[in-house]
């Protein structure tokens, strides 16, 4: 889309969607305030988020400025009230770090030298706040997955010192590769496979930089979506001591890199199986490697949006529905498009949260408990803006109820399945079981546990600090089009779309599913608002000590 479309757009749309109210359906979706959910509202809200105008909503940015003032307007259309006392907005504090390598990235050793070019062969930055940070002839290892995971006996660490070295590690966990192993057993990656873990542990582990290989399967991404995140600015949140307990150089290197320093190193590329394996040590390789970046760093204050219906029996419990407002704005040019506009990601979120605004304010009788509607700051960036309110609650952790959490909504029309992403963790499922047999629908887990999607948006935040979180996907099971339809959508929206100035809105989405997807999630939160009990973690939930 390169430019905002008009009205005419919204009734194509809406005339694409066929009418979900066919369904059997509970008293909830026969009412006055389901049925303010529709796909004309949807469609109005994803077209102007997601228009050039909104330059890709990157904090920071005259996006964000923009998108804070359509939804403040939007909340008080829909005649809610600030969620931050006499304000709609909750300050989160960031800084903006654009690092650029000086050169190239340069591994020595006694069989030769080898340069890596930056984003063809490997992408770096730093977190730390300063003009200028340097690696140096640092000592490379390669230390296998890169975890310490005492629950399950496995410590890649083990009996090793990487003070000033640069550690070279492997995406995802030994689950991926062993059912035995980890969470392998139901294929789910534990957060311990996740990138961010891996450079918070080495950062714990003193090491002076990291390096993470990447392969595309246990990655579930390409290459391109790490170059198109690694070639920006990014963002992290504030600390006290400008981020220097990180290490000094954090980046990725692709496979045929990997392989080559392997090589220069003399060691065959069948160690990386070996490291698969319980009892692996890891593996000094005899290089070193040298890197300089050069950064502008840039401090400043983004926003989360908070609004809020009070309750009318129990208004001092909260339940939070969050999506990320958030995309990566103005990047590297393909096609020659550099406007990473996000309308599915997360612009479609977004708008889910306004229509169940609307639908809420409508509501007869009101609920009894509070309900917030949490517009996040800084979800691509690392979950900066709900880590933030995680960690500076508008409203207190033990008083909210729980997260319904919205990133990426259904395009391609109505579905028999609902997914839920990290099925089994809590009280969470029933309702959301409940509310799918109202629509004649079911619950299934998500396709890919491997690729750790529980950790990968907000709701995770608030699971971490003990909030029961439902982080609903697409369903995969069309409920018109043969056994294809659906997840060959899915895939050519990863494969050509995600991440790229190709996330634009499309005359040709069939809105129906997306609003029978944000009906079903009225539904849910409408039962907990109306409710004197919290929902709880399961047995076997890593969250349930928690709260």
């Amino acid at each position: 889309m390169r430019n905002l479309r008009n009205l005419f757009l919204f009734t194509g749309l809406a005339l694409a969607a066929c009418n979900p109210g066919t369904r059997q359906a509970g008293t909830a979706e026969d009412s006055t305030a389901i049925k303010a959910i529709d796909s004309a509202g949807l469609a109005q809200d994803i077209s102007v988020l997601a228009s050039d105008e909104f330059q890709g909503r990157k904090p920071f940015t005259i996006g964000e400025e923009k998108t804070l003032d359509y939804l403040i307007k939007r909340f008080k259309e829909i005649g809610l009230q600030p969620g931050n006392d006499t304000s709609f907005l909750q300050e989160v504090p960031m800084v903006e770090i654009r690092s650029v390598p000086e050169g190239d990235l340069r591994i020595t050793g006694k069989n030769g030298d080898l340069k890596l070019s930056y984003l063809d062969q490997y992408v770096a930055g730093t977190k730390h706040v300063q003009e200028r940070v340097a690696i140096n002839q640092s000592e490379m290892v390669f230390a296998g997955f890169g975890i310490v995971a005492p629950e399950y006996n496995w410590n890649d660490y083990a009996g090793l010192d990487v003070k000033g070295k640069t550690v070279v590690v492997m995406v995802n966990d030994p689950g991926f590769y062993d059912s035995t192993l980890f969470k392998g057993k139901t294929h789910t990656m534990t957060y311990y496979g996740r990138w961010t873990y891996k450079f918070e542990e080495a950062a714990r582990q003193g090491a002076a930089g990291i390096l993470i290989i990447h392969d595309v399967l246990p990655a579930s991404y390409g290459w391109t979506v790490v170059r198109s995140g690694w070639s920006k600015p990014k963002l992290d949140l504030q600390t006290p001591d400008d981020n220097k307990s990180r290490a000094t150089i954090e980046g990725w290197l692709t496979q045929e890199s990997a392989k080559k320093l392997f090589q220069l190193a003399g060691v065959p590329d069948s160690i990386m199986n070996q490291a698969k394996r319980p009892g692996f040590k890891p593996v000094p390789l005899g290089v070193s490697a040298s890197l300089a970046l050069k950064s502008k760093v840039r401090k400043s204050v983004s926003h989360n949006v908070a609004a809020l219906l009070p309750g009318t029996e129990r208004k001092n419990e909260y339940i939070i529905y969050s999506a990320h407002w958030d995309h990566l704005g103005i990047g590297e040019a393909v096609k020659g498009d550099s406007i990473y506009n996000g309308a599915l990601d997360n612009a479609s979120g977004v708008a889910g949260l306004l229509q169940l605004a609307t639908a809420f304010s409508k509501l007869k009788p009101a609920p009894k408990r509070s309900v917030l509607f949490l517009a996040l700051t800084g979800e691509e960036q690392g979950l900066l803006g709900s880590e933030y309110y995680a960690a500076h609650p508008i409203y207190p952790i033990k008083s909210t109820v729980a997260d319904i959490n919205m990133d990426v909504l259904n395009f391609f029309g109505r579905t028999k399945d609902i997914t839920i992403i990290g099925k089994g963790q809590s009280d969470l499922d029933d309702y959301a079981a409940k509310a799918a047999e109202k629509q004649g629908r079911f619950l299934v887990p998500e396709a890919n546990p491997s690729g750790g999607w529980f950790f990968r948006s907000d709701h995770f935040n608030f699971a971490k600090v003990g909030i029961p979180s439902l982080y609903p996907g697409s369903g995969n099971q069309s409920l018109v089009h043969d056994s294809a339809w659906a997840p060959d959508h899915i895939a050519v929206y990863g494969r050509d779309h995600y991440h790229s100035p190709f996330d634009q809105m499309d005359a040709s989405w069939e809105l129906s599913g997306m609003v029978e997807d944000v009906r079903f999630l009225f539904d849910v939160g409408s039962t907990l608002s109306n409710e004197d009990k919290f929902p709880q973690w399961k047995e076997g939930s890593e969250f349930k000590s928690k709260r």
